[in-house]
This record gives structure tokens, C-alpha cells and sequence, in this order.
């Protein structure tokens, strides 16, 4: 990576702003160990200029959440010809749509939760399906905005009609899933490893994935049925390839071991890359270390993605 100018493009304005500041500092770190020329960009609207003035050779995009993972920054790349990681225009687009994600891939036969997408104006107003469900935004990231909805409550989450809701209009309603989390990441046609992520919160919420002690990893566990890692790792590299994804992502599952499903709740186009993040650890788990999961992404970059 030498004499490569690499833009770290990192911050915006979503609400994982301050997640994407922390990815963007690790990357560009490892980048400058790479013997890269770095240069860090806390993405603005102004965006076009602001990689006109520095004109990378590559740019590595660390940003999470609306307009960093959803199709948008990947046009403005395109556009202007820079490489860049992780996938493409329409692969992006579509896993951020979680709606639209469960259709594609409920139609090559993975399991995905039963439910139904409404405005949250109208999900606000009385239960739209039997207790215990779950209410989501349909396009954000880090679980922002996201309510399980348990057994005895006597009206949905009142925060659904919040005047400063920044989580848009359309929101996923869905059968709860008991049991297990797990997650894997795939790293361009190979599934790294499963990990089960425990957490004292209600779910894997924004603290819970970002806050120092809000959840333990456990890689590969062992009480984990041998049937199941596979599955885990099949369907994680079956929704990265039918959403059209590349370099790396990660696929968010429940497994209830009193039934045997497994169950895809998502698929995330751009993981963490926080000291806490998952896709790291799963990657250091088959000897690859942080600088050189970088350097793998640097070298996956492209337009055309």
C-alpha cells in the first residue's frame, strides 16, 4: 500500500455518526501501518468536493447507517471513479431495506421472522400482531428505534410518535424469536466463524454493541450443535451472494434450540470495525489480524461493485 492514497471516509450525519468515527479512526490507523498516504474524511454534503480535493486511489468506507451504507455514498463513488470497499450500489440498497431483503432472500429459502411493514403512525395506534412481536425501523442500523413489544403490554411503544423520531416513517413489525444470537461474517466467498453474543440488556441493542462490558462474544461455542454452526455459516454466505454483496458483511441470526429454527433477522454491508466490533474478532479467529483484514478490503476495492 505504498504511495496509495486511501480516503477513510467516516463520521457523517446519520445517528451511528459517533460508531463511525470510531471505525474510521481504527481503519485509517491501520491503513497509515500499512504504509498508505491516508487521508480522513468526515463525510459532509459536500462530499463530491471534499474527494475532488484530496483524490484517493481508494476509498475505504467506514461509515454506518443512512447514506453510508444504503446505496447513496457507493453512487457518489461511482461516479467519480474511486474504488471503494465493501459492496456495491444495489447490494447496499437492498440489504438496508430490510423489508425488501427479507423477500430476496425468503425466495432462495432461508427462514426469516413472519411480519409486516407499516408507517409507524398506524403501528403506534393498537397492537398489529399478536404479543410478544418486535418494531423496528425498516432502514437503520445499530437498533436504533427498535421495541420488543412483550406478552401483557397493554399498547405499542409510545415512542413511535416521538416528534424528534429520526428512524423514518416505515417501520418493520415481526414475530419475536426466543432463543439464541448469532452472528457470522463473510469475508468475500467464505464464512469466518459463529459467534453467540450474550448480553445482560433486553436485546442486542446500541449499548449493548457499542459500550464497554454491554455484551460478551463467544466464538465457536462449544454447546452450539455441529448442524447449526453449519447452517449458520451456509445461510450467511447464501444472503450475502443472492443481495448481491461484497468484500465483507455480516449476518445476524436467532437459533431457538427448543425448536431447531435458525433464523435470519439481517444482513449488515458495513460491520464495525470498532475495537468491540465482531467481524474483527471473527476475522483474528482465523488468523488474520486487524491490519491485514484492512489491507484484505483495500485490495477487494472497485467500482462496479
Amino acid at each position: 500500500m505504498k504511495g496509495v492514497r486511501v480516503a477513510v471516509l467516516m463520521g457523517g450525519w446519520s445517528a451511528e455518526r459517533p460508531v463511525s468515527l470510531v471505525s474510521g479512526a481504527a481503519c485509517a490507523a491501520a491503513c497509515r501501518n500499512l504504509g498508505a498516504d491516508v487521508v480522513e474524511i468526515d463525510v459532509s454534503r459536500d462530499i463530491a468536493n471534499q474527494l475532488s480535493a484530496t483524490a484517493p486511489d481508494i476509498a475505504f468506507n467506514a461509515l454506518h447507517g443512512p447514506w453510508g451504507e444504503d446505496g447513496h455514498i457507493q453512487s457518489v463513488l461511482e461516479i467519480a471513479n474511486i474504488p471503494y470497499t465493501h459492496s456495491g450500489v444495489l447490494a447496499s440498497a437492498l440489504a438496508m431495506d430490510k423489508a425488501k431483503a427479507k423477500i430476496i432472500m425468503a425466495a432462495v429459502g432461508l427462514d426469516v421472522p413472519q411480519g409486516k411493514l407499516m408507517d409507524r403512525q398506524t403501528a403506534a395506534k393498537s397492537h398489529p400482531m399478536p404479543l410478544p412481536y418486535v418494531v423496528k425501523p425498516n432502514a437503520d442500523g445499530s437498533s436504533f428505534g427498535v421495541f420488543i413489544v412483550r406478552e401483557g403490554a397493554n399498547r405499542p411503544p409510545e415512542q413511535l410518535l416521538d416528534a424528534d423520531w429520526r428512524s423514518g416513517e416505515q417501520v418493520l413489525i415481526e414475530e419475536f424469536i426466543a432463543g439464541r444470537e448469532l452472528t457470522c461474517a463473510v469475508m468475500g466467498d467464505k464464512a469466518l466463524a459463529v459467534t453467540e453474543i450474550i448480553t445482560g440488556h433486553e436485546f442486542y441493542d446500541y449499548d449493548a454493541k457499542y459500550a464497554s462490558g454491554g455484551s460478551s462474544h463467544v466464538l465457536n461455542p462449544d454447546d452450539l450443535p455441529s448442524d447449526i454452526v453449519a447452517r449458520v455459516k451456509h445461510d450467511a454466505l447464501l444472503a450475502h451472494n443472492i443481495i448481491g454483496c461484497r468484500g465483507v458483511t455480516r449476518t445476524d441470526f436467532r437459533y431457538d434450540p427448543k425448536t431447531g429454527r435458525l433464523v435470519v433477522l439481517e444482513i449488515n454491508t458495513q460491520p464495525g470495525m470498532t475495537p468491540t466490533s465482531l467481524a474483527p474478532e471473527q476475522a483474528a479467529a482465523n488468523g488474520i489480524s486487524f491490519d491485514n483484514f484492512v489491507l484484505w478490503m483495500l485490495k477487494d476495492a472497485s467500482c462496479q461493485r
